[in-house]
């Protein structure tokens, strides 16, 4: 499962890198800040998988528009991890939260289409007063936007030490200029 989660990145980057040679549209206006207010569901993959089958959470992303076709990203927000029942037992394990923190790229390369990356720090809050480890946040996406709305898919890939675990995950936001 590591290995098909880094064949992944890697087929998703390359695509980036492919997309972003193409024609340019004139989406996201230059010398602009843009806040969108986004909610987010995902499939858990990786160890997250054992003890969860989805989460939900919500983020809020600040881009600034360096041209009309590329912009930079920071993006900050919390995603909780819902827990399974335990098999053969009438409890259920550990929830869990993720609160990430990443700085990005997004390159409009279709008016409106964009694709992007972001990289960041993702601090793990146990059920209680516990703090788990602090994982790295590798994130590609996928999305559509308009002035006010942004759709968009993203895997976050989260590891700490050999422990990996990701997030396939579907973004909806609206944004708002500043």
């Amino acid at each position: 499962m590591k290995k098909l989660s880094k064949l992944m990145s890697a087929a998703f980057m390359a695509a980036i890198l492919f997309f972003t040679t193409e024609t340019k549209a004139q989406t996201t206006p230059a010398n602009a800040f843009v806040l969108s207010l986004g909610i987010e569901t995902g499939i858990p993959t990786g160890v997250a998988r054992l003890g969860t089958n989805f989460n939900l959470g919500g983020t809020a992303r600040l881009q600034y528009g360096i041209t009309n076709n590329f912009a930079l990203t920071f993006t900050a927000g919390g995603y909780h991890y819902f827990p399974k029942k335990i098999p053969g037992q009438d409890a259920r394990f550990q929830s869990y939260g993720e609160l990430p923190i990443k700085a990005g790229v997004r390159e409009f390369f279709l008016p409106n289409v964009y694709v992007g990356g972001e990289v960041g720090i993702a601090f793990e809050k146990l059920e209680g007063p516990d703090w788990g480890p602090r994982r790295l946040d590798l994130s590609p996406n996928l999305g559509y936007a308009t002035k006010n709305w942004d759709f968009g898919i993203h895997y976050d890939h989260l590891t700490h030490k050999d422990d990996h675990l990701g997030i396939f995950a579907l973004r909806v936001a609206y944004g708002f200029g500043l």
